[in-house]
């Protein structure tokens, strides 16, 4: 998948690129995800995002214009999405279960791997649609 991850702190670019061991295409930026700099997520499939930056529905219209399906966030809170925009606009969120930052950057590949497979990320899917098959009747 081809990615970029806003509001990239300097520890979390080795990390990142180890747990992604060159399967997904990765562009790592500073600067935090506002109106004014989504224009880096053009071309890309995935935004990855941490509590640093604001996903208003502005900043959600913006991403879906320029084509992203899929929000990946660096933290377990989605105090800072706002949630029923993304529901609005079909994209998928996922989270992160942990606070370790070895772990981060592992379970952030993994929502990658996941949803390249055409898969739901699991427990770390924040979705504001379920995106889980239904469980079928066992009468």
């Amino acid at each position: 998948m081809k990615a970029v991850v806003f509001s990239t702190q300097s520890f979390e670019k080795e990390l990142l690129a180890k747990a992604n061991n060159k399967k997904h295409e990765i562009t790592l930026i500073a600067n935090p995800l506002t109106l004014e700099t989504a224009y880096f997520a053009e071309g890309k499939e995935v935004v990855i995002v941490s509590e640093r930056d604001h996903l208003s529905e502005q900043v959600i219209l913006e991403l879906q214009k320029y084509g992203i399906s899929y929000i990946s966030n660096r933290t377990g809170e989605t105090h800072h999405i706002d949630r029923q925009a993304v529901g609005r606009a079909k994209m998928k969120i996922a989270i992160v279960l942990s606070n370790d930052t070895t772990e981060i950057a592992k379970q952030t590949i993994k929502n990658l791997d996941n949803w390249q497979a055409g898969k739901c990320t699991g427990n770390a899917c924040a979705c504001a649609n379920s995106c889980q098959k239904p469980k079928k009747d066992k009468r």
